[in-house]
């Protein structure tokens, strides 16, 4: 079956977040993809939008299903489809479980740098973020396990938030380590929320496990949030899940997100979701394909056009994370002059935490075409920034 990802679809005037920019500018920012989606996916909707009525809407037993065949068939993971429940979103969630699951003034655990809206859904709730931030080095992402340990130690310290696969660095956490990181959780009477809306974007030749799969111990003392909204470019249609195995937890949110009246689809989240997970599949490993061929021509291009760069290894998502710290400790000032003087609008690395200052990260999910004259731009950028800064600092 072929796929058609070349295919240059205009986003402009759709009022897309990712595209709602100046004419001329090329935005590879937001984790969003410029892809049409899996014609299964629109087959589904389009069924649905020809009934021409579109009132409340109830989750069927065919989407519990749906998501536990996933996991299992791909995943390796066995999901009971009474630990399954539905919500319009993983950052949603993620809110919603902060409120229901924490009081006021506790702290929440991260380790950057990370997905910057988990620092939104805590001090947002009139929590304290707690920061472990990761050790880097030689272009290579690793725990300070003994700084986790302190502060997850801390009484105050009452939740975790996890990223499987991690965003922006593109990391995929081994077994070995979600079982040290679990371990460390329930000896320190610390919730687990792990966030693994990125993990059927893992890369070929690496392997996702899931935090709630290492162990039924850790299993009873995590929830997980899920969704095909990354995987299949769905962000829009608001349909994610939450994994909860343990039944004391799981009528905790349930509460929560009924209360924050997160818990009820739109009429085409339910229908979106099983048209992915039961018939995407064969369109997401031709995407993995298309995406691997745009990474290696990204890296290629700059180690060779603009080797101030690094491009940090990773394992998955399609989001490059590039070290800038060569040319400068503060990419915000850098992604400004970038997008000023070509019009290529990149992440600053900053709003992740951490060492993120010393990084952008670029979003290479689009056809290689776009890619390319991205990479143009930000080889022009990169330069023109560096001319200036001589400028500058020239007596």
């Amino acid at each position: 079956m072929m796929f058609d990802f070349d295919k240059m679809t205009e986003r402009s005037g759709t009022n897309s977040y990712k595209w709602d920019i100046a004419s001329g500018e090329l935005p590879m920012w937001v984790a969003d993809m410029d892809f049409e989606t899996s014609s299964a996916v629109i087959t589904a909707m389009q069924k649905r939008l020809d009934h021409h009525i579109f009132g409340y809407t109830s989750v069927p037993d065919g989407y519990y299903e749906a998501v536990a065949q996933w996991w299992a068939n791909r995943h390796q993971f066995k999901v009971q489809k009474d630990w399954i429940m539905f919500c319009t979103g993983v950052v949603p969630a993620i809110s919603s479980i902060v409120r229901k699951m924490t009081k006021m003034n506790e702290k929440i655990l991260v380790m950057a740098p990370v997905y910057n809206i988990f620092y939104n859904s805590i001090l947002n709730n009139q929590r304290e973020p707690i920061v472990s931030n990761l050790l880097y080095q030689n272009g290579e992402y690793a725990i300070d396990w003994e700084d986790l340990e302190v502060k997850l130690s801390d009484p105050d310290t009452t939740l975790m938030i996890f990223c499987n696969p991690h965003n922006p660095i593109g990391k995929v956490w081994d077994r070995a380590i979600l079982e040290r990181i679990g371990q460390l959780c329930i000896k320190h009477h610390v919730l687990i929320v792990s966030d693994e809306i990125h993990c059927d974007l893992t890369h070929p030749g690496f392997k996702y496990v899931p935090f709630a799969a290492v162990s039924e111990e850790i299993a009873n003392h995590s929830i997980t949030c899920v969704a095909p909204t990354k995987t299949f470019n769905l962000a829009g249609i608001q349909t994610s899940s939450i994994i909860i195995p343990n039944p004391e937890i799981w009528a905790l949110v349930r509460r929560g997100i009924n209360t924050d009246e997160v818990a009820e689809p739109n009429v085409f989240a339910v229908e979106a979701a099983i048209a992915a997970f039961t018939k995407g599949e064969p369109w997401l490993e031709a995407l993995l394909s298309y995406l691997m061929r745009n990474k290696q021509l990204l890296e290629q291009f700059i180690q060779h056009e603009i080797p101030e760069l690094q491009v940090i290894s990773s394992e998955a998502t399609y989001l490059a994370w590039i070290d800038c710290s060569s040319i400068t400790q503060d990419t915000e000032d850098l992604c400004e002059f970038i997008r000023k003087k070509t019009g290529l609008y990149v992440s600053k690395g900053g709003i992740f935490g951490g060492n993120g200052d010393h990084f952008i990260r670029l979003n290479y999910a689009c056809p290689a075409a776009r890619l390319e004259e991205g990479l143009q731009r930000l080889k022009r950028g990169i330069h023109a920034y560096q001319v200036n800064k001589q400028r500058l600092i020239r007596p």
